[in-house]
């Protein structure tokens, strides 16, 4: 009994601390979003493409959620380099707020964000070879970041 209750507290949180650390990274993100959210980037030219405010947290908050339970999925399947790329992505989603947001760096947000868009291109082709549910969790996002990117480089030639 005691051995069941070990096996879904482990795969429980195979699951929950990716999810908590997705969130999290987004949460502190956030932060270095603030200033630039009131000062400078209401008076940026934005596409017409550009969602409404409000949207932004709720979908950030479904993806994150979403690209832990895909890394909950394959962690410890013997996947390191969709692990690897899940890592990368993570740390380069956090870099594009520091660098479009806290740096204010239109092109280089442009960068980060072409480079982000590779690598979630990347795992989702790896983990669609080890698990179709890991791949579904991220084509939402991949597809969110089609549209960030569109709107990065749309403000960066918009705005000289």
């Amino acid at each position: 009994m005691a051995d069941k209750k070990y096996i879904r507290m482990k795969k429980w949180m195979r699951y929950a601390v990716p999810v908590l650390l997705s969130l999290l990274v987004g949460f502190v993100a956030s932060l270095f979003q603030r200033t630039a959210l009131v000062e400078w980037y209401p008076g940026l030219v934005k596409s017409s493409l550009t969602p409404p405010a409000v949207v932004f947290p709720i979908v950030w908050t479904v993806l994150y959620v979403l690209m832990g339970i895909s890394l909950g999925r394959i962690w410890g399947r013997g996947s390191r380099s969709a692990v690897r790329d899940w890592i990368a992505q993570l740390v380069l989603n956090f870099s594009w707020c520091v660098v479009f947001f806290y740096f204010r760096e239109m092109l280089g947000g442009v960068i980060v964000i072409l480079l982000l868009d590779v690598i979630v291109l990347d795992y989702i082709v790896l983990t669609s070879k080890r698990d179709k549910w890991a791949m579904w969790c991220f084509v939402p996002y991949l597809v969110w970041l089609l549209l960030a990117s569109y709107l990065n480089v749309f403000i960066y030639l918009n705005n000289f």
